[in-house]
């Protein structure tokens, strides 16, 4: 069977993503499996705008933190179990599990004015960034 597959030299992990489509066939779908969090970082004059694609999870179960310049996504998407008498799974592909993405902006961010929505899946960060303080000179005797 020919199977077509896709190369993105640009990705995070580009060596597991080949590895992964290469043993398509036989890989097993683990039942623990995180979701991926796949993040689109614009910049405009006094702000920083994320969108984090997140599908499956809960707003309540999404935690965002803002260190400075550096930002943390972390979701954890929980699978209810249900079992039914004389019922036997033969295939599970939801997954569940905790997935966490940071990464360090050029700016440090004001916390105070950030913003943060979610909806359909996506996670929409507007984290303004800090008004830079003046730099001091000193005087040298």
């Amino acid at each position: 069977m020919n199977e077509l597959r896709t190369f993105d030299p640009f990705s995070f992990e580009p060596i597991e993503d080949t590895l992964r489509s290469m043993m398509r066939p036989w890989r097993m779908e683990s039942a623990d499996g995180a979701p991926r969090i796949r993040i689109d970082l614009s910049e405009e004059d006094g702000s920083y705008d994320i969108k984090a694609e997140i599908p499956g999870v809960r707003k309540e179960d999404i935690d965002v933190r803002v260190d400075g310049n550096v930002v943390t996504i972390g979701a954890e998407v929980k699978a209810e179990k249900e079992e039914k008498e004389g019922t036997r799974v033969l295939r599970r592909e939801r997954h569940h599990g905790y997935a966490s993405r940071s990464f360090t902006l050029a700016c440090p961010v004001d916390e105070a004015k950030a913003q943060a929505r979610y909806e359909n899946g996506v996670l929409d960060l507007r984290l303004p960034k800090k008004a830079s303080e003046a730099t001091k000179r000193l005087s040298i005797q």
